[in-house]
C-alpha cells in the first residue's frame, strides 16, 4: 500500500473504496465483540460463510464481523443490510433459514426477532427496537458497522477527515481552541475538561510531549472503552493524533489491559495499518507532523486507571500514585508534560473537529456536552452498552432503553461511577445525567458504569460490597486508604452479618472523612461514596441492620431465614427435590419443613416453590414459627368430586 502524501490523496482513495461498494448489496454484520465471541459467535460466522457458499451468494452477499453493537444481553446479533432487519441471539443452525428466508427472499424470520415484552410486537428493524430508539450514537455507532480490521471500512466512514482537516487546515492553537469551545469533559473519572488540560500540556515547558490513551478500564460491569478500543480503533487513533498535534506531542501510548486481548490485537493492528497508509509515522499527510503510537500492556490493577499510577507503570515501575504538587499535564510521564484521556474522550475529538465545537454542543446540558457511553447493568431487562445524549434522565436510561426491572420488582437504586461513584435513590429517577448533576447527588460519572438495583437489594451490603473491591485493590501506599478502607470493611461486614453496634454509623462516617481528605489518589479520595451515599439516601436500613438485626431487603444471609408456609405448602417436593444442603424435609401429603440448622440460606427453594404456591418466605428480626407438629403435617386432599361440589 502506497503512503498516502496529502488530504487529496485520501479524499481519492476513500472515493476509490466507495466506488468499489454496491449500497444496496446485501451486508450482514455479525456483532464480534467479547460478550458475543462468548455466546458463540464464531460458530455463527462459520455457518454464515459455509451456507453463503454453498447457495453461491458469495458475489451478492457480504459477512462483515463488526465490534459490539451494545445489546449484549441478546447476543449473538446480526443486522442485515441495507433493510436492517436485526436477529438476536443467533445460533448457527438458525442460518439456513436466515439466509434462505431473509438473504435470499426478504422474508423474515419472526422466531428471531426483538419481541416487546410489554405489548408481545415484534420488531424488525434494528433503530426501531426501543433498546437503540432512544439512543444517540455518536461515539458508538461506527462499532456495529465496520470491521475493526479493516481501515477501509473506517475510511468509507470519513474516518482521519478530522485529522486531515486538523493538520492542513488548522493550527494547533485552533484545534485546542476547538476542543475548549466544545466543552469536552473527560470521559474516564472527574470530568476535568479536556481543552484546559491539552492547553497546560502545550504552554509547559519541557521536551517531549506526551499524549496517552487510559484503557486500563477495571469498574465492576464497565466495559465501553474495551468495546470501542475492540470494535473502531481507528477512532481513537485519529483522536489521540490529533490531540498529540494540539499539544505538541509527537509520541502517544495506549496504556490496555492484559485482560482484553481481542482489544490489543486488534488496537495493534490498526496502529500497523495507519502506519503503512501514512496516517501515523513520518509526515502525516505531508503535513510535517510526525507521531507514533505504542501500546503497553497493563497487569490489570484498578489503582492503575489512576493517572500518576498509569504513568509510573508506563515508566516500568509498579503501577502506584504519586503526590500531584504538580499536574502530570505540566509534569507527567518522565517528568515530562503529559496529556492522558480515557478511551471514550479519545474517541470524541475527530467528532469535534469534523462538525465544529458548535454543533457539539448543541447535546448536553449546561455543563455537560455530547453524548456519553454507560455500561448499563444489574437487575435490568436490557443490559448492555448504551449512548445517550447528556441530560437525559435517569427514568429514561433505565425503563426506555433499560426496558425496567424484570420480574415485576421494584426499582431502589442505581450505582453510577463504578466502585467509588454513589446510589442514587428512585425519588432521583428524574435526575438529568451531567457529571454536575450527578456529583450534586452524590454520586458521579466516573467512566460510565451504571449499575441497577432493584427492592431485593441491601444498600448496607452494597456498601461492604463495593469497599471491599477497593479494599483489595488499594496499592496500600497511604495509610488513610491502606488502612482507613480496611477499618471500613470490618465495620460493614460486621453489620451486615447482625453484629453492628451503637456508634458503628458515626466510626464510619469519621473513617470516611479522614480517607476523603488524606488519601493520596482518587481512590482512597472517593473510596467511602458507596458507604457515604447509600447512609444520605438508606439510613434507615443501616439502623434496621444495627439495632433490630434486620436487613429490610431480605437480603443479608446472617440475618435471614427461610420458612415453608404450612398453610401454603402443598407438598409438591420441587423444594426438597433441589436443596442442595438436604434441609428440606418432608413427604407426598406432608407439609414439608425447614431445618435451619442444616440450611445454607442459598435461596435454592424460594426459587424451586412454584409461583402458584409461594410457600417459601424468606424472614428476618422476627422469630422463625415452630415447625407444624408430626401429627399434623398430613395435607387432606378433597377428590375431584368433592371440589366440584364445593
Amino acid at each position: 500500500m502506497a503512503r498516502i502524501g496529502s488530504p487529496a490523496e485520501l479524499e481519492e482513495l476513500r472515493k476509490g473504496i466507495l466506488a468499489t461498494r454496491d449500497p444496496s448489496k446485501r451486508c450482514i454484520t455479525l456483532c464480534s465483540g467479547s460478550a458475543c465471541l462468548a455466546c458463540g459467535c464464531k460458530e455463527v460466522a462459520a455457518a454464515l460463510d459455509e451456507e453463503i457458499a454453498r447457495r453461491g451468494l458469495g458475489g451478492e452477499v457480504e459477512v462483515r464481523r463488526t465490534g459490539c453493537h451494545g445489546f449484549c444481553e441478546r447476543g449473538p446479533i446480526i443486522v442485515i443490510h441495507p433493510d436492517e432487519t436485526c436477529y438476536l441471539q443467533i445460533k448457527p443452525e438458525d442460518v439456513p433459514e436466515i439466509v434462505e428466508k431473509t438473504v435470499g427472499g426478504g422474508g423474515l424470520v419472526e422466531r428471531l426477532l426483538y419481541e416487546d415484552p410489554a405489548t408481545g410486537e415484534k420488531i424488525a428493524h434494528e433503530a426501531e427496537i426501543p433498546f437503540y430508539r432512544y439512543q444517540k450514537r455518536l461515539v458508538f455507532g461506527g462499532n456495529g458497522s465496520i470491521d475493526p480490521k479493516s481501515i477501509h471500512d473506517y475510511l468509507a466512514q470519513g474516518g482521519y477527515s478530522a485529522l486531515a482537516k486538523a493538520l492542513t487546515g488548522m493550527t494547533p492553537e485552533g484545534v485546542l481552541e476547538e476542543v475548549k469551545a466544545a466543552n469536552l469533559r473527560g470521559r474516564g473519572g472527574g470530568g476535568f475538561p479536556a481543552g484546559t488540560k491539552w492547553e497546560g500540556s502545550r504552554k509547559a515547558p519541557g521536551e517531549p510531549k506526551y499524549v496517552i490513551v487510559n484503557a486500563d478500564e477495571g469498574d465492576p460491569g464497565a466495559y465501553m472503552d474495551r468495546s470501542l478500543l475492540e470494535g473502531n480503533p481507528h477512532c481513537v487513533l485519529e483522536g489521540l493524533a490529533i490531540g498529540g498535534y494540539a499539544v505538541g506531542a509527537q509520541e502517544g501510548y495506549i496504556y490496555v489491559r492484559q485482560e482484553y486481548p481481542l482489544a490489543v490485537e486488534n488496537v495493534h493492528l490498526a496502529i500497523r495499518t495507519a502506519e503503512e497508509h501514512g496516517l501515523l509515522g513520518k509526515n502525516i499527510l505531508g503535513s510535517g507532523f510526525d507521531f507514533t503510537v505504542k501500546v503497553h500492556q497493563g497487569a490489570g490493577a484498578f489503582v492503575c486507571g489512576e493517572s500518576t499510577a498509569l504513568m509510573t507503570a508506563l515508566e516500568g515501575r509498579v503501577g502506584e500514585p504519586r503526590p500531584k504538587y504538580i499536574r502530570s499535564n505540566i509534569k507527567g510521564l518522565w517528568d515530562r508534560p503529559s496529556v492522558l484521556n480515557n478511551v471514550e474522550t479519545w474517541a470524541n475529538v475527530p467528532l469535534i473537529i469534523n462538525g465544529g465545537a458548535e454543533k457539539f454542543t448543541q447535546l448536553g446540558t449546561a455543563g455537560s456536552k455530547g453524548t456519553k457511553i454507560f455500561s448499563l447493568v444489574g437487575k435490568i431487562t436490557n443490559t448492555g452498552l448504551v449512548e445517550v445524549p447528556m441530560g437525559m434522565p435517569l427514568r429514561d436510561i433505565i425503563f426506555k432503553i433499560g426496558g425496567g426491572i424484570p420480574g415485576g420488582k421494584k426499582f431502589k437504586a442505581v450505582q453510577t461511577g463504578g466502585p467509588s461513584g454513589g446510589c442514587i435513590p428512585e425519588h432521583l429517577l428524574d435526575l438529568p445525567v451531567g457529571f454536575d448533576e450527578l456529583a450534586e447527588a452524590g454520586s458521579m460519572m466516573g467512566s460510565g458504569g451504571m449499575i441497577v438495583m432493584d427492592e431485593e437489594t441491601c444498600m448496607v451490603d452494597v456498601a461492604r460490597y463495593f469497599t471491599a473491591f477497593l479494599t483489595d485493590e488499594s496499592c496500600g501506599k497511604c495509610v488513610p486508604c491502606r488502612e482507613g478502607l480496611k477499618q471500613m470493611l470490618k465495620v460493614l461486614t460486621r453489620i451486615t452479618e447482625g453484629r453492628g453496634r451503637d456508634g458503628d454509623i458515626e466510626l464510619l462516617q469519621t473513617l470516611s472523612e479522614t480517607a476523603t481528605e488524606g488519601a493520596l489518589c482518587a481512590l482512597g479520595k472517593t473510596g467511602p461514596n458507596p458507604f457515604l451515599s447509600t447512609l444520605h439516601y438508606f439510613r434507615q436500613e443501616y439502623e434496621a441492620h444495627i439495632r433490630e438485626r434486620r436487613c429490610p431487603a431480605l437480603a443479608c444471609k446472617e440475618l435471614i431465614a427461610f420458612y415453608i408456609d404450612p398453610e401454603k405448602c402443598q407438598a409438591c417436593g420441587s423444594c426438597r427435590r433441589k436443596c442442595p444442603s438436604e434441609a428440606i424435609t418432608g413427604a407426598k401429603n406432608l407439609i414439608h419443613i425447614v431445618d435451619q440448622e442444616k440450611c445454607t440460606k442459598c435461596g435454592t427453594c424460594i426459587e424451586a416453590c412454584p409461583p402458584r404456591f409461594a410457600a417459601v418466605r424468606k424472614l428476618s428480626g422476627e422469630p422463625v414459627p415452630p415447625p407444624v407438629p408430626e401429627d399434623q403435617r398430613t395435607i387432606e386432599r378433597k377428590s375431584k368430586r368433592e371440589k366440584e361440589q364445593s
